[in-house]
């Protein structure tokens, strides 16, 4: 599933970022290379990043 169309990180690619330490979705997006633009996806990525911390 994708979460951010303007960048085109995928839930997969949150998930990843998370697994490697992100604990925000300005972290993730950073690890992934990208940054948060319109901003729109930024509760989803917060949602999938708190959910495989909570799997950790």
């Amino acid at each position: 599933m994708v979460v951010c169309v303007c960048n085109a990180i995928r839930e997969n690619d949150v998930r990843a970022a998370a697994r490697e330490g992100a604990t925000s979705a300005c972290q993730a997006y950073r690890a992934l290379g990208r940054s948060a633009k319109c901003g729109q996806c930024v509760p989803f990525a917060r949602e999938i990043i708190n959910e495989e911390r909570a799997a950790a």
